[in-house]
């Protein structure tokens, strides 16, 4: 992307110049995805014909994902020298994770129980094709306590990086960061090169980050052309009720703790937009990881709790996919005319608060989660089957998902900053004063690796809006 000089402090007087509409990221993502619905809607097959488009971008950006957490964990880790600190941040971080997924999910079940979604659907169980949602019941079949802990240790070192499970990459991240920390001046020399191998990665990512609106008219032509509008029609109840929610916890909960911590969820909003865009074209979170990171360390995050809080979030802050476990799970059992009992209810809530652990941002988990959380209440009242219900509306749903869920992990990470004193609050007021010309697009001539936040370069401004 091509970028204007940097923007003139606020009150110097000296205009910033402009980027034409069509270079900026945002602008590039919004019409690609109007094309990608419009060609999904009129020309069916052919918009499915590009759904490569969208799994090409993905995978591109998965591809960096490991080793950009692996580095900016082990940096931050070791820069800290001090263990103390690294699992107070950590455990700062978990507990601010685990009190506002708990606060998702039950959001989820009271406006699934106040609004029923469900109510009257009529669904006959007898007549629910199971093989629909054979593939994702027999996944979640195999998930349990012990499975989950299993799976975070890989089989070897460079294993984890090879299938790219962000908990096995947190895992030897802390290792290598806590041992580093210890081996003294030898240990500065490998994290001084773990940095300079993060500051590659980071310039890929922003070459990368130029094929996000391809990325997303594919994604979205394939998404509309394979599910159809109508399907959303059809489910447009339950659909509504989802968003609505989500912005319901987005502006209200969420806006709240962002107002505690002095910050506006608008202006916030605002600053990570093309992120949002992106999330929303490609039904990801983890598109957008790398640049999440940097914007927070620009917004006056510290490198320590943006390396530890972000990457962990998207494993264990899933605000997003907390709130469709429980909504979606009561809309099935009214839709086959289940009546749940406080039993039943409470074990909705713990399993699904378990089984979110293992939903990152990548497009169908939470539909695999929903499963496993619908297998595990006893008695059986809602069968695995009736996921079948909303099937076809799910990747509209996931897209929604995945934008609470970043949206999540954004204000965590400022706020356990704050929480541990490490917020410069000054640099925080003078993004959210400007939060359009500073929240930039990033790029690959503009990064800001695990070690650049103290000395990262001015933000480029974009078009006035």
């Amino acid at each position: 992307m091509a970028h204007s000089a940097h923007a003139a402090p606020h009150g110097a007087g000296a205009p910033a110049a402009h980027t034409p509409w069509y270079k900026v990221l945002y602008i590039q993502v919004l019409i690609a995805i109007a094309l990608g619905i419009f060609v999904g809607w009129l020309a069916p097959d052919w918009g499915k014909s590009f759904k490569w488009m969208g799994d090409a971008f993905i995978a591109l950006i998965k591809m960096m994902i490991a080793p950009i957490i692996f580095c900016t964990i082990v940096h931050g880790i070791a820069s800290i020298g001090d263990l103390k600190k690294v699992g107070r941040v950590g455990l700062k971080a978990l507990i601010y994770f685990e009190v506002v997924s708990s606060v998702a999910l039950l959001v989820g079940i009271l406006v699934g129980e106040i609004i029923q979604p469900g109510a009257g659907f009529g669904a006959d169980v007898t007549k629910l094709d199971a093989k629909a949602v054979e593939g994702y019941a027999s996944k979640a079949a195999a998930d349990s306590t012990v499975a989950h802990l299993m799976a975070i240790i890989p089989k070897s070192f460079f294993d984890a990086f090879a299938t790219g499970d962000l908990l096995q990459v947190l895992l030897i991240s802390i290792l290598t960061g806590v041992v580093l920390t210890g081996m003294g001046k030898k240990g500065e020399s490998i994290t001084h090169g773990i940095d300079a191998a993060g500051q590659v990665f980071f310039r890929i990512i922003g070459l990368i980050v130029k094929l996000a609106p391809i990325g997303a008219f594919g994604a979205m032509a394939f998404t509309v052309g394979q599910y159809g509008i109508g399907k959303v029609i059809d489910l447009a109840w339950l659909v509504g009720t989802f968003y609505t929610t989500s912005l319901l916890f987005v502006f209200v909960v969420l806006g709240g703790i962002a107002a505690f911590a002095g910050f506006s969820i608008l202006k916030f909003l605002a600053y990570i937009k093309d992120e949002l865009l992106i999330v929303l074209g490609t039904s990801s979170s983890e598109t957008v990881l790398p640049h999440m990171m940097t914007k927070m360390k620009r917004l006056g995050a510290s490198d320590s709790v943006v390396g530890l809080v972000i990457p962990t979030g998207y494993s264990f802050n899933l605000d997003g996919t907390n709130i469709y476990m429980t909504l979606t799970t009561l809309f099935l059992a009214q839709a086959v005319g289940a009546d749940l009992s406080i039993g039943q209810y409470a074990t909705i809530f713990l399993v699904a608060m378990l089984t979110s652990k293992g939903a990152s941002g990548v497009t169908g988990a939470g539909f695999i989660t929903l499963a496993a959380t619908l297998a595990a209440i006893p008695g059986n009242p809602v069968p695995v089957a009736a996921m079948t219900l909303v099937l076809g509306v799910d990747k509209f749903m996931s897209e929604c998902r995945a934008l609470t869920n970043l949206i999540g992990n954004g204000v965590a990470t400022v706020v356990v900053s704050r929480w541990e004193g490490e917020l410069d609050k000054e640099k925080l007021a003078q993004v959210m004063a400007h939060p359009v010309s500073i929240g930039t697009e990033i790029s690959d001539e503009d990064p800001v690796a695990p070690g650049d936040a103290a000395n990262a370069p001015a933000p480029k401004a974009v078009a006035a809006q």
